[in-house]
C-alpha cells in the first residue's frame, strides 16, 4: 500500500544539536543582550568616560558650595554672632537724658529771684504728617490718602492757633526735607512752650484725628523780680546755661547732674521684659543770697534818681552789713530785665560795682587816716599846717576850694577833705608800709565775692615816686572797684576787722541737704583804737554839716570827688562822684556807698551822691532792727589856733 504523507525529510532526534546556522544566530543574539540594549545602540567607551568626568566636576562643585555655606554658617553663628546680636540689641535700645531741675535763687527773705517752670519744646515729624500717622508698611486707602494730603495744612493751622502767627509760618516746618530730599523726621517748632498751651494743641490734634506733633521737656527759667538785682543774678542763654552774673558763676552747681534712662523697644513699643536702666537726675543746688530784694529795689530807684538828676552816664550802689561782710544790695544803672536779656546791651548787663575800676577820690582818705592812726602817727586831734598849695613831683597839689594857710586837726583835714593836709600826713608813713596797708584793706586784688568779671583794681608798688604816694593819699594814682572800697571802709569802722564781702547766705543741694558755700575771710587790719579814731573823724563829716544827719541815728561819712581817667585819651576827663555812709557810728552795722559816673549837672559828691546815700540809710537802719542812737554826736575841734 502506498504512503500518502509528504516526502521524507530529515528528522531531528530528541536531544540532537540545531543546525550550525541556527547556532550562530543564537550566539549573536545572546552577545547583544549583555547590555540590555540592541547591539546597534551601544556607546563608545570614550563617551562613557566623559560623562563620568562631568559628574565628578558637578559633585566637586556641590562639595565646594556646601563647604562655603557651612563655613559662613559657622562664621555667623559662632564667630560673628555676638557682634550681630549686639548690633541688633543696639537698634532695639533707646536712651534718653533725664534733665535735672535747675536750682532756685532766692533773696535773704525767701523772695524768688530765679526759678525754673515746667515747659516743653514742640517739634514735628514731617514724614509722619505726610501720611497722617499711617504706618509706612501699610498701603493707604483712598480715604487715608485724602486725609494725609490735608494734614500739613491742618497741622500748621493748629500750631498757629496756639503758638501765634499765621499757618503759613509753620508750613515750612511741617513739610521740611533732609539734604537727600526725603522728608525729615524731626523739626523744632518752638522752645519754652508752657505745658498748658501744648495740652491745647494735643486736644485739637486728637479732635481732628491729626498726627505728627510732639513735645519734650524744655523748662523755662524765669525771674519774678524782673530788673531787681538783675546785674547780680544774671540770666541763662537759649540752651538754659548761665550766661552772666550769679547764674554764670555758679553754673555747675545750679545745673545739677543729668540722669539717663535706657530701655529696649520694638515697633510696637517697650518690651515688657526687656533691659531697662534708670539713673535718676540730681537736681541743681538752690541758693539763698544775702541780697534783700526790697532793699535792692529801693537802692535801684534811689540810684536811678541820682543819675537822672545829675545827668550822669551811670552809677552803682553797694550796701553791706559791716559786721559780717554780707551784701544787702548791689545796684547798677543802666540795667535790664533778666527775663528779656536778649534785648539788653553789654553796657546794661555790666555789674559796675565789681567790674568797673576807677580812682576813688576823697573816700580813700578814710583808709589813709586808718593806716596813720594804726601806726600811731596821728590822732584825730593831731595838728596840721595846711598851706594854699603843696609842691609834689614838679607840680602842685591844691584843694577843691582855694584858701590861705589853714591850721587844721587831722579831724578837720578829713572834714574839709583837704588834699594838701592828707598828703602832708601821709608823708609820715614809709611807702612800703603804706602799700602793705592798702593790700590788707583788700585793694589791688579781687575780693572773691563769687561773681564773674570782677576787676582787680591797681595799687602802686613800694618803690613808687614820692608824688605818687601824695596822690594815693587823697585817692588818685590807684584804681578800685566799689565793692573793694566798701569792704575796706567796712573793715576799718568795724573795730578794725575786715570781712571779705559775700552774696551767698546758704545753699541746699539737689538732695535737700545743706551744701557748702565759699568761705569768707576775716582778718584784723587796724587796731580797735585806730578804728575808734577813724569813726570819730568820719562822724564830724556828717554832724558839722546841716542836712546830712539822719533822724535818730549818729552817722559817719566821707565824700568823694575824683577826676575820671578816660581810657580813650589816657587823660582826665569828667568826674566820679561818691559818698560813703556808716551808721550807727558808735557801733556800726550798715554801710552804704553810692558812686555816680560822669555827672554833668554838678559834680561834687555832696550834691550828686549824698542825697541817695542818706535816703537809703534812713530806710535800712530801722528795717534791720538797728536801735536808734541814745547819745548825740559830740562836737570836736576841726581847727586850732597856732
Amino acid at each position: 500500500m502506498s504512503d500518502s504523507r509528504h516526502p521524507a525529510s530529515p528528522t531531528r532526534r530528541p536531544g540532537s544539536a540545531r543546525p550550525s546556522a541556527a547556532r550562530r544566530g543564537s550566539a549573536t543574539s545572546q552577545l547583544g543582550s549583555r547590555s540590555g540594549r540592541p547591539a546597534s545602540s551601544r556607546k563608545p567607551a570614550r563617551q562613557v568616560a566623559s560623562q563620568r568626568g562631568r559628574l565628578t566636576i558637578v559633585m566637586a562643585a556641590f562639595l565646594v558650595v556646601a563647604i562655603g555655606l557651612a563655613s559662613r554658617a559657622l562664621q555667623l553663628q559662632a564667630i560673628e554672632a555676638p557682634a550681630y546680636a549686639a548690633s541688633a540689641a543696639a537698634r532695639m535700645k533707646y536712651t534718653y537724658d533725664l534733665e535735672p531741675n535747675r536750682g532756685q535763687i532766692t533773696d535773704r527773705n525767701g523772695t524768688v529771684m530765679a526759678q525754673t517752670q515746667p515747659a516743653v519744646l514742640v517739634f514735628v515729624d514731617p514724614r509722619m504728617i505726610s501720611r497722617n500717622g499711617v504706618d509706612e508698611r501699610v498701603t493707604m486707602s483712598r480715604t487715608q490718602q485724602e486725609k494725609a494730603a490735608a494734614a500739613p495744612k491742618a497741622v500748621a493751622k493748629i500750631l498757629a492757633k496756639h503758638l501765634g502767627g499765621r499757618p503759613e509760618d509753620y508750613r515750612k516746618a511741617v513739610t521740611a526735607t533732609e539734604s537727600n530730599g526725603t522728608l525729615s523726621r524731626y523739626v523744632v517748632v518752638r522752645r519754652h512752650v508752657n505745658s498748658y498751651t501744648f495740652d491745647l494743641i494735643k486736644q485739637d490734634l486728637e479732635k481732628g484725628d491729626w498726627y505728627g506733633v510732639f513735645s519734650s521737656n524744655d523748662p523755662i527759667r524765669t525771674y519774678p523780680s524782673g530788673k531787681v538785682a538783675s546785674n547780680v543774678v544774671g540770666f541763662v542763654n537759649s540752651e538754659g546755661k548761665g550766661a552772666s552774673g550769679f547764674e554764670y558763676a555758679h553754673e555747675k552747681a545750679l545745673a545739677g547732674v543729668a540722669g539717663k534712662e535706657s530701655y529696649e523697644a520694638s515697633t510696637w513699643g517697650r518690651i515688657p521684659l526687656g533691659s531697662n536702666t534708670l539713673v535718676p537726675a540730681v537736681n541743681g543746688t538752690s541758693y539763698t543770697l544775702t541780697i534783700d530784694a526790697q532793699m535792692q529795689l529801693m537802692a535801684q530807684q534811689a540810684l536811678e534818681t541820682a543819675v537822672k538828676n545829675a545827668k550822669a552816664k551811670s552809677g552803682e550802689v553797694v550796701m553791706m552789713d559791716v559786721t559780717n561782710g554780707e551784701v544787702l544790695a548791689m545796684a547798677s544803672t543802666p540795667t535790664f530785665d533778666s527775663n528779656e536779656a536778649g534785648k539788653a546791651t553789654e553796657d546794661q548787663t555790666r555789674n559796675r560795682a565789681i567790674q568797673d575800676a576807677y580812682e576813688p577820690g576823697s573816700v580813700q582818705k578814710v583808709l589813709t587816716m586808718a593806716a596813720l592812726a594804726d601806726r600811731g602817727l596821728i590822732t584825730p586831734d593831731s595838728r596840721v599846717v595846711v598851706p594854699p598849695a603843696l609842691s609834689s613831683g614838679g607840680g602842685k597839689i591844691t584843694d577843691a576850694e582855694s584858701h590861705g594857710t589853714q591850721y587844721l586837726t587831722a579831724r578837720g583835714v578829713l572834714v574839709h577833705s583837704s588834699n594838701i593836709g592828707v598828703a602832708l600826713l601821709a608823708r609820715k608813713l614809709d611807702k612800703e608800709s603804706f602799700v602793705s596797708y592798702l593790700k590788707s584793706f583788700g585793694l589791688g586784688t579781687a575780693t572773691g565775692i563769687g561773681l564773674p568779671g570782677e576787676a582787680h583794681g591797681q595799687i602802686p608798688k613800694p618803690d613808687m615816686p614820692d608824688y605818687t604816694r601824695d596822690q594815693v593819699a587823697f585817692g588818685q594814682g590807684l584804681a578800685v572797684t566799689a565793692i573793694q572800697e566798701a569792704a575796706a571802709v567796712a573793715g576799718v569802722v568795724n573795730g578794725g576787722v575786715y570781712h571779705s564781702p559775700t552774696i551767698i547766705k546758704s545753699a541746699v543741694d539737689g538732695h535737700g541737704e545743706s551744701a557748702e558755700i565759699p568761705e569768707t575771710t576775716t582778718r584784723r587790719v587796724i587796731s580797735q583804737q585806730a578804728s575808734d579814731q577813724v569813726r570819730d573823724m568820719m562822724e564830724n563829716v556828717v554832724s558839722t554839716v546841716k542836712g546830712r544827719p539822719i533822724p535818730d541815728y549818729r552817722m559817719g561819712a566821707k565824700t568823694g570827688t575824683a577826676q575820671r581817667v578816660d581810657p580813650e585819651c589816657h587823660c582826665y576827663r569828667g568826674y566820679v562822684s561818691s559818698f560813703i555812709a556808716v551808721a550807727p557810728i558808735e557801733k556800726p552795722r550798715i554801710l552804704t556807698y553810692v558812686v555816680i559816673n560822669q555827672p554833668t549837672k554838678g559834680h561834687l559828691g555832696t550834691e550828686v551822691a549824698q542825697p541817695a546815700a542818706r535816703q537809703l540809710m534812713s530806710v535800712a537802719l530801722p528795717r534791720y532792727g538797728v536801735q536808734p542812737s541814745t547819745d548825740k554826736a559830740p562836737k570836736e575841734p576841726l581847727e586850732y589856733q597856732p
